[in-house]
């Protein structure tokens, strides 16, 4: 996981320093972290928690942001689940959760069509 988000922070030409942490857990801790910050009592296959955003950015020096992106959390629960229903390997899904946790901390939302578009087709690419 790691060779592929390294691969795809570079294809997003995103700063050579640039860290993100990642952890990948079960259904139950991260339907408890979804409940804590979305206020939705269910799991999820992917969260992400950009440091730019809300309270975090605003409490970073300056230039720092461009450097700490954030936190993507991945249930492996769900990813096996959802790979099974989709039919291809765990790596792929996992990939998918990935890259899509990646693009949450840059800001890409999927609420305008314009940054759901580039979701699709980020995610789409091999890596």
């Amino acid at each position: 996981m790691k060779k592929i988000l390294i691969i795809a922070m570079k294809s997003m030409e995103l700063k050579k320093n640039s860290e993100v942490s990642l952890l990948l857990t079960d259904d139950q801790e991260i339907q408890k972290l979804n409940k804590i910050f979305r206020n939705i009592d269910a799991p999820t296959d992917v969260l992400a928690f950009s440091m730019s955003e809300g309270s975090h950015g605003s409490s970073l020096p300056e230039g720092i942001g461009e450097y700490l992106l954030g936190d993507i959390i991945i249930s492996i629960e769900t990813a096996i689940k959802q790979a099974k229903l989709l039919g291809h390997s765990l790596e792929q899904e996992l990939t998918v959760l990935l890259i899509h946790g990646l693009l949450h901390l840059l800001e890409f939302d999927h609420i305008s069509t314009e940054d759901s578009e580039k979701m699709k087709a980020m995610k789409r690419k091999k890596y």
